[in-house]
């Protein structure tokens, strides 16, 4: 059996760790929330309404792409194609190809700085697993324009990011939907968490430190989960209505 993602890829550790995967979106949410195609997400009204919910849903098409057989994932990213172009015909407007592009170099992005943050130095080659990867999502559904390489990814990332990014009412207003789905104590994790993963330029914009209070205790996470005790800190800080669904993000939960 052809799977879309090899069963040995580092792909398939990260998409399949709760853990990293919250750190993915907590960049995401930052970066979402200053992107100057956001007013696609309003369109909509599901993002505003329930972030937390939509996460939720992204991680469901991104994890069953992932791990599922070749023919099934091109039919999970089939789907995707069909659900944005309908809100497109709803619109009547086209969504800009360089948006299509900002969200698949997001996963790349976040993909690698959230493994690196929660486990390693990720090589070249790892890498250049999980830029294939997005590309070829990005391929199925005709986004246009796609960098062929990493380092061609690179070079294009670094210019969506000086260019297509602007704080905005939107900005204003997704932070204060975060603010109240996770509570004051919840809402200060998540933006220490995106102070860790987010580039200079999103950092900048959204006046986050250089250091991060994390930090530390990101260490001390990685001590409890040498015993298996990682559960009883996250049991701490997760939403509780959300427990069950964080749990099932890992893979031995598939």
């Amino acid at each position: 059996m052809e799977y879309f993602v090899k069963e040995n890829s580092v792909v398939r550790t990260i998409w399949g760790s709760s853990d990293i995967i919250m750190f993915i979106f907590a960049g995401a949410a930052a970066e979402f929330a200053l992107n100057k195609a956001v007013d696609w997400l309003y369109f909509t009204g599901r993002l505003p309404a329930d972030p937390l919910g939509r996460l939720f849903s992204t991680v469901a098409y991104a994890k069953l792409i992932v791990f599922s057989e070749k023919e099934k994932a091109h039919a999970v990213i089939d789907k995707m194609a069909y659900i944005h172009s309908a809100v497109e015909a709803r619109r009547e407007m086209k969504i800009p190809d360089w948006a299509y592009r900002d969200v698949l170099f997001m996963l790349i992005d976040y993909s690698i700085r959230a493994f690196e943050v929660m486990q390693r130095k990720l090589t070249n080659e790892e890498k250049a697993e999980i830029f294939d990867t997005f590309y070829r999502v990005g391929a199925r559904m005709g986004v246009k324009d796609l960098p062929a390489t990493l380092p061609a990814w690179l070079l294009m990332r670094e210019d969506h990011l000086n260019n297509h990014l602007a704080y905005s009412h939107f900005t204003t207003d997704l932070f204060n939907q975060y603010k109240k789905h996770l509570g004051s104590f919840r809402f200060f994790l998540l933006k220490e968490g995106q102070a860790l993963v987010v580039p200079p330029q999103v950092k900048k914009l959204l006046h986050l430190k250089n250091f991060s209070l994390l930090s530390p205790i990101v260490a001390i996470y990685k001590f409890f989960r040498l015993f298996r005790l990682d559960w009883f800190l996250k049991s701490l800080v997760l939403p509780p209505a959300y427990k069950a669904q964080i749990k099932a993000l890992d893979a031995a939960n598939l």
